[in-house]
């Protein structure tokens, strides 16, 4: 089967940017926001008798109009990811900014109208069968606006967002889309590459001379351009911050936990148990440096792959596809179902081409019913585990895309369950499938990537990012001090294993300038070990797949600790769970080292 490897953009908004269907879109918007705040002003939460059929009206209108701009989002974002260059794209994305500000202003009314109903009322109304299934949105968001300062501050808060906390978020896709980064290939010929593409050349096989050069070259281009990259990360945490005090708190943490509906408590237990098994990784770590022919890794060969033997270890984007749906079969039928269906229609851009942003994402459809996903494909196993990642994510979206809007909106940490989960099944397929050793190795360091990653690389980031908020607290962080933080970061997750690192990390990393998701790290963790139990699970459930899906459709309707409690059977506050998860990699890494033992 022969699948496109560029997305079907058109059948969202046909036309491209200037989308007639587009534009006619956002003026539905307008108008059902206008129609909505007509609504709430009309609305009495303190009646005595609380008026049912209202209430379920704005709620419907609330989330047409949430699901209305999403999708308008999903759409803009993808062009703009497609085409760095496209400079409407931006204009776009800004009118739908303000779009999004007016919904979260009608957002902070309906909320503080929430508080005002008395408990008895308040249960009453979502005790009616049309409200039972955002029971727990509803009283999720009635105890957000106790929190809430009065309208007019709120939506002072909220203007001021546009220009300025998105607006920093802007700035730093517009300075990575101008950057360049020379790159000297085998045959000496010279050339520029747009930060996506030096980002994916790291991750490439190559020799370790010419990845060190690219290295150093990307790490320079990061450091000319330190100055208004740092601006811009102190101006969206200051923004950040500014907004927490306003709202009655110092702690940076509060808000990312309360995102991620998981307590503290789970947060310090998880990390306890990645300090105490981490020693295990740096092991492998210094092996994969034996058999690259060196004394110790660097940075740059974190990410790079083992390439043992003769064979290339590469599989075409049509073969790609078939052993991701082949083997999504072999756990859910349902899973590879749905990923036959995204290769078919068109639900991917996955082509090698100058210009497209650094990265991979999968966004949902609300109103269509449908994901797209970004990505490059350049034919690596890890490419192939990618496109898996995100085709798990899609999965997620599809089997709760019956339930109402706020009921699909999951925090992140769960959010990376479903595709790291389904990123294993690959990884796991992958290894399994050959009997050469030199293969078996290289494919096993291609899945040692995701525990790496995990574990070492997304706690340095947690480490920097909590020491860069402490300090923002207190006084501006200058590109010295902010290198200095994220070189102390990364020695402390790496436990001083690599010989050399990357201090302009907190400049190259996307992750660090989203606007909307503070904390943009130890989610990613949480995911991976939660996938890990499930995946253990999985292969002793012969009703697996129901039990799956009953657990992602359940994953915006409780907090994460009950999600585990009531389908897994853990308590997510105890170093067991994780544990089990653990025991997983290491089975990988005893497999590794037997099998490299000797080549040394």
């Amino acid at each position: 089967m022969h699948y496109s490897e560029t997305w079907d953009l058109d059948s969202i908004f046909p036309g491209g940017i200037d989308s007639p269907a587009l534009k006619t879109k956002l003026t539905t918007i307008k108008q059902q926001l206008h129609e909505a705040e007509t609504t709430l002003a009309n609305w009495r939460a303190d009646a005595d008798t609380p008026d049912y059929d209202w209430f379920q009206q704005i709620v419907a209108e609330l989330q047409t109009i949430e699901a209305g701009l999403a999708q308008c989002e999903v759409f803009v974002v993808a062009i703009q990811s497609a085409d760095a260059r496209d400079t409407k794209a931006g204009i776009v994305l800004n009118q739908l900014y303000q779009l999004d500000n007016d919904q979260q202003k009608l957002m902070t009314q309906f909320k503080k109208q929430l508080v005002q109903l008395s408990q008895a009322t308040f249960a009453k109304l979502i005790a009616q069968p049309e409200l039972q299934s955002l029971a727990f949105n509803l009283t999720e968001m009635r105890q957000q606006g106790l929190a809430l300062l009065d309208s007019q501050t709120e939506a002072l808060i909220n203007n001021l967002a546009v220009d300025g906390f998105q607006g920093w978020s802007d700035h730093y896709d517009t300075l990575v889309s101008q950057m360049q980064i020379k790159y000297t290939d085998q045959t000496g010929q010279t050339k520029l590459l747009s930060a996506g593409q030096a980002q994916n050349m790291l991750a490439a096989a190559m020799p370790n001379e010419q990845r060190t050069d690219l290295m150093a070259n990307w790490e320079q281009a990061w450091q000319q351009n330190a100055a208004p990259i740092a601006d811009t990360l102190n101006h969206l945490a200051g923004f950040r911050l500014q907004a927490y005090k306003a709202h009655g708190t110092t702690n940076f943490l509060q808000k990312p936990l309360e995102l991620n509906r998981m307590s503290q408590e789970t947060l310090d237990t998880m990390y306890d148990v990645v300090d105490r098994n981490k020693q295990m990784l740096l092991h492998y770590l210094q092996r994969k440096a034996v058999l690259m022919g060196k004394q110790q890794v660097d940075w740059q060969d974190l990410e790079a792959p083992l390439t043992l033997g003769t064979a290339t270890n590469s599989q075409t984007y049509d073969e790609a596809a078939a052993f991701v749906i082949s083997n999504f079969q072999k756990f859910s039928p349902k899973m590879a179902q749905l990923a036959k269906y995204a290769f078919a229609h068109r639900w991917i851009e996955a082509e090698n081409r100058p210009n497209k942003r650094p990265g991979g994402y999968m966004d949902n459809l609300p109103e269509t019913k449908e994901s797209r996903i970004f990505m490059t494909f350049t034919g690596s196993p890890n490419d192939t585990a990618t496109l898996a990642h995100e085709l798990g994510h899609a999965f997620h979206a599809d089997v709760i895309k019956d339930l109402p809007f706020w009921r699909q909106d999951y925090a992140m940490n769960v959010a990376e369950t479903a595709s790291t989960f389904a990123e294993l099944i690959v990884a796991d397929a992958n290894v399994k499938a050959t009997s050469d050793t030199a293969t078996k190795l290289n494919l096993l360091d291609a899945k040692m990537q995701n525990p790496l990653a995990m574990f070492l690389d997304i706690h340095a980031r947690y480490l920097f990012e909590t020491q860069f908020y402490q300090a923002r607290l207190q006084h501006v962080v200058t590109p010295a001090e902010l290198s200095a933080l994220m070189l102390q970061a990364q020695k402390s997750a790496y436990d001083n294993a690599l010989t050399t690192y990357h201090p302009m990390f907190w400049a190259s990393k996307l992750h660090f300038y989203i606007s909307d998701v503070p904390f943009y790290n130890f989610p990613y963790t949480f995911g991976y070990l939660f996938s890990l139990g499930i995946y253990a699970q999985a292969k002793q459930d012969a009703q697996f797949e129901d039990h799956y899906i009953a657990l992602l459709r359940d994953t915006a309707n409780m907090s994460t600790e009950d999600l585990a409690k009531k389908h897994l059977g853990v308590d997510l506050t105890k170093p067991d769970f994780w544990q089990a998860g653990v025991a997983l990699i290491k089975r990988d890494i005893d497999e590794f080292m037997a099998l490299s033992a000797p080549l040394l």
